[in-house]
């Protein structure tokens, strides 16, 4: 095998395995919209995991975004949107619908596990 050809297996196997590395961010977070168009993301405390985690959600200006909160003990999520929101939650389950007006990335953390949610892509 010549050494072109050689290189360029190796950089196809190299992006090719880039391509399928997973990682936070890759908008895997369960989310579902209603005929209204309103979208509901589902957020699930269990022990000291939280799932999504970093994921990056779409979502649109001025509409309606609920989070459908499902823990195994009472907390606490930090959204740092503009004003920033408190949403406190109980253990079993929580809906807390959210409304982000301003285009940008809007993080939703958990400041007592130290994890980041979601970061919902305001469009």
């Amino acid at each position: 095998m010549s050494p072109a050809v050689r290189l360029c297996s190796i950089l196809t196997v190299a992006l090719l395995a880039l391509a399928g590395c997973g990682s936070a961010g890759s908008n895997d977070a369960k989310t579902t919209t209603d005929s209204s168009g309103a979208q509901t993301i589902d957020i699930t405390f269990k022990g000291s995991t939280v799932d999504p985690e970093g994921e990056k959600v779409e979502v649109k200006a001025g509409e309606p975004v609920t989070l459908h909160i499902t823990a195994d003990k009472p907390g606490e999520i930090h959204v740092h949107s503009s004003p920033e929101q408190q949403i406190e939650y109980a253990s079993g389950t929580t809906d807390k619908t959210l409304k982000l007006d301003q285009p940008g990335v809007v993080e939703v953390e958990s400041h007592s596990l130290d994890k980041l949610i979601l970061q919902l892509e305001v469009r």
